[in-house]
């Protein structure tokens, strides 16, 4: 895995943001700032300082105004920093253009390549690991006069310009796109790995339809606390850390509802504050467990000052994915964080579906709830299934269920609430009331 970034822990970061006038954004500018910080800090930056500026809109030449890049450089020297991480994602001129203001030994990197160098450190998995490099690699396409310094030096100053000199500007220019050439090859290429992965993951998605087992997907905005409800509610053993980003890759695993059905749980990568496009639609294949899941529980962490805005971010990348309108539970996790003095999203949760996935509160409730949810797609059915069709049987318990079973001579009798496939699979068995069950 190549990294656009490759950070050492003692590395210092200053980091930039502005506030834009009239901005509507639920986070304002210190909340968004404050993200920043923590995701430097899970990518091992020791952050010295931060600012912003307002602004009507960003630069278009250096995103911040030329004054604010001298200030900037100040604090940057005086606080012996080697990096400046501005909070939104810089086009490559702007970054050229920091770079040349700031100085060569000054590196400018953006929030989208900060998450890259997180993701790319976490993913775990084949598939986490072509998704990030493939994101990583359509970041760096159109920054490839400022990543491909030898270019500079092999011109004289100027690549492919006029003042290359006899016998350099040809190779600078060949060199250029021989480098975009081999980016552009590596991108397919990791595209058709992952159309591969999509096709496996949409194969093993009908494996599990055939069974019949509804799926659940958690979703949420980083940190919220979906893998520590995926091991309370399923006693899975999900890596769980109080870090941005802890889990990329997606775990499944089984969860018996009251009534004894068994259903899937599947935990997703979390969303953020402007989640970098190329990410997005790296994770495609990943995210389309979302659009095929027959509920979502959308976890937010109610002790959290911003939650509400985290919610709303959720609902927005729901919505970019075509998911917004499927069934959906709002669950507030983390209640055993509130101190009751106003910090969170809420200090009364009665009237919500909270939770804590640390201690154990409030899960019983939440069982109740996604079993009442599911239920409302089964359907009710009669059938008399042959003793030599166990296996059928036992489908029928494990995806429905079975309100009343008595054994006749031909087979066992039941009646039984049951998804919708399910259902057409017992066509064949179907009887009427006059059986007796």
């Amino acid at each position: 895995m190549n990294h656009v970034i490759g950070y050492e822990r003692s590395e210092k970061a200053y980091l930039v943001g502005i506030k834009i006038h009239g901005n509507r954004d639920p986070f304002n500018i210190e909340d968004s700032l404050g993200e920043l910080q923590q995701l430097a800090r899970t990518s091992g930056v020791e952050v010295v300082g931060r600012t912003y500026q307002h602004l009507r809109q960003p630069h278009p030449a250096t995103y911040i105004g030329s004054g604010k890049v001298a200030e900037i450089r100040e604090a940057v020297l005086e606080r012996d920093a080697e990096t400046v991480i501005f909070d939104d994602e810089l086009n490559p001129g702007q970054q050229k253009n920091l770079e040349a203001m700031l100085g060569g030994d000054i590196k400018v990197i953006d929030r989208t390549a900060l998450i890259l160098d997180i993701f790319a450190r976490h993913a775990a998995s084949r598939e986490g690991q072509i998704q990030v490099e493939l994101a990583q690699y359509e970041y760096r396409l159109p920054r490839l006069t400022r990543l491909w310094t030898h270019l500079i030096r092999q011109a004289g100053g100027r690549a492919g310009g006029e003042a290359g000199g006899v016998g350099l500007r040809g190779p600078g220019e060949t060199q250029l796109e021989t480098d975009r050439r081999l980016i552009q090859k590596k991108i397919a290429s990791l595209k058709k790995e992952l159309e591969e992965v999509r096709l496996h993951r949409r194969q093993h998605r009908m494996r599990r339809k055939k069974r019949e087992l509804s799926v659940i997907a958690l979703v949420g905005y980083t940190n919220a606390g979906k893998s520590s409800l995926l091991n309370a509610l399923s006693t899975a053993e999900v890596k769980v850390e109080d870090k941005l980003f802890a889990t990329l890759d997606p775990t499944t695993r089984r969860l018996r509802l009251p009534g004894g059905r068994i259903v899937l749980v599947t935990d997703t990568v979390g969303f953020i504050k402007k989640l970098p496009h190329h990410l997005v639609a790296a994770f495609r294949a990943t995210l389309e467990g979302i659009a095929e899941a027959d509920l979502l529980l959308q976890v937010a962490d109610i002790s959290h000052p911003t939650a509400k805005a985290q919610l709303a971010v959720t609902e927005d990348v729901l919505r970019e994915q075509g998911v917004s309108d499927k069934p959906k539970l709002i669950v507030w996790n983390k209640i055993d964080r509130l101190d009751g003095r106003g910090t969170g999203a809420h200090t009364d949760y009665s009237g919500l579906l909270a939770v804590s996935a640390r201690t154990g509160e409030g899960l019983d409730r939440l069982l109740i709830r996604i079993e009442e949810v599911l239920n409302r797609e089964l359907i009710e059915v009669r059938a008399e299934i042959p003793y030599s069709e166990g296996a059928l049987l036992h489908d029928v318990y494990t995806s429905g269920y079975v309100h009343h079973k008595t054994y006749g001579p031909n087979g066992t009798l039941i009646a039984a609430l049951v998804p919708v496939l399910m259902a057409a699979r017992l066509v064949p068995y179907r009887i009427g009331s006059e059986a007796g069950v």
